[in-house]
C-alpha cells in the first residue's frame, strides 16, 4: 500500500509545507530547531559528564549553591542573548 517516497512525492510534500507555513517562516522555523538541538546535545553531554564524575566522586553530596552557579545553558555559538545560568530547584518546605 505504501511503497518508497521517490522525488515527486517528497516535492509535493515539500510544496504543502511552504503553503501551510508560508516562505517566510521556514527560516525561522529551521533556526529554532537548530537551536533546540544544540541545547538538548549540550545538556546530554552535561548529564553523562555528571554522571562519569559522580561514579569516580566521594560518597559526600555535593553543595547544591555551589553546583547552581556552576551550570550554564549553552547556547548557538555567537548568540549570546539566549545563554542563561540554570537556577536549581531548591527545598524551601519548613520540617
Amino acid at each position: 500500500m505504501f511503497g518508497r517516497l521517490g522525488a515527486p512525492e517528497i516535492i509535493l510534500i515539500l510544496v504543502v509545507i511552504i503553503l501551510l507555513f508560508g516562505a517566510k517562516k521556514l527560516p525561522d522555523m529551521a533556526r529554532s530547531l537548530g537551536k533546540s538541538a544544540r541545547i538538548l546535545k549540550s545538556e546530554a553531554k552535561a548529564m553523562k559528564s555528571e554522571s562519569k564524575s559522580d561514579d569516580s566522586a566521594p560518597a559526600d553530596p555535593p553543595n547544591p549553591e555551589e553546583s547552581a552557579a556552576k551550570r550554564t545553558i549553552q547556547a548557538a555559538p555567537g548568540d549570546v542573548t539566549s545563554s542563561r545560568p540554570v537556577t536549581e530547584p531548591t527545598d524551601t518546605t519548613k520540617r
